[in-house]
């Protein structure tokens, strides 16, 4: 069995949506310290011809609380219909606006004001979307010694599955070791997606947005085939 292991991040690029749909199992991260200035709470949507942030407000707290332990800031329930401005001006011409819209819509107004609840609940939403039937787990219900970290939680966690193969994103090749893995009987392999372009109005590309961006300008029939443009690099 392959399995993934990732932290929750706001409408991720397609890699994210590769990842989870090339393994059996992808298992969520809520129980791991959250991180500023990454993409758990942010990513990027294309707005006039150029790249651009969407972020969600986070309640001021103490910097070592895990992700579950997170909540979004008291403003946020104002900032929801902002958010969404912003995202209809982005994308009201593109050609699946009327499609993809209430699907986004549905995410940001999720009633729910926990960090990681509210990205877990829009992932299921998106994978339901684009028809990707991957299991999802949330790391802390699988029972482990959770006070492991790196790549020896990673192992755990696989091990605990019943799992032979790790797949992560390709720009873990300078955080894990092969040799690591397989003294532990697993086989650890990354995934390297391929270069994917389309049509985004008559601007110059600009790749790897939120996957925002791939649903307002692609089907899901040609999502579905960008799912599968990748390598995986043992």
């Amino acid at each position: 069995m392959k399995i993934a292991i990732m932290q929750p991040y706001f409408f991720p690029y397609i890699g994210y949506f590769q990842l989870i749909n090339a393994v059996d199992e992808f298992v969520i991260y809520d129980n791991i310290e959250f991180t500023k200035k990454g993409w758990i709470n942010r990513n990027r949507i294309l707005v006039n011809g150029r790249d651009a942030y969407i972020t969600l407000p986070i309640r001021k707290d103490s910097d070592y609380l895990d992700i579950r332990e997170r909540f979004l800031a008291d403003n946020w329930p104002s900032g929801k219909k902002t958010m969404l401005n912003r995202i209809a001006y982005a994308y009201r011409k593109s050609p699946q606006f009327g499609m993809v819209y209430p699907l986004i819509e549905k995410c940001i107004l999720f009633d729910h004001n926990n960090l990681f609840c509210f990205i877990l609940n829009s992932l299921h939403l998106v994978n339901e979307y684009l028809q990707i039937r991957t299991p999802v787990l949330t790391s802390s219900t699988i029972s482990i010694n959770h006070e492991l970290k790196a790549e020896k939680k990673v192992m755990v966690l696989c091990k605990a599955r019943h799992a032979i193969e790790y797949v992560n994103p390709i720009g873990g090749v300078k955080l894990y070791q092969k040799d690591d893995f397989q003294r532990e009987g697993l086989n650890l392999c990354f995934l390297k997606s391929n270069d994917i372009v389309y049509k985004q109005y008559d601007h110059e590309f600009v790749p790897w947005l939120s996957i925002i961006d791939i649903m307002m300008f692609n089907s899901v029939r040609k999502i579905s085939e960008m799912l599968n443009q990748f390598e995986l690099v043992n």
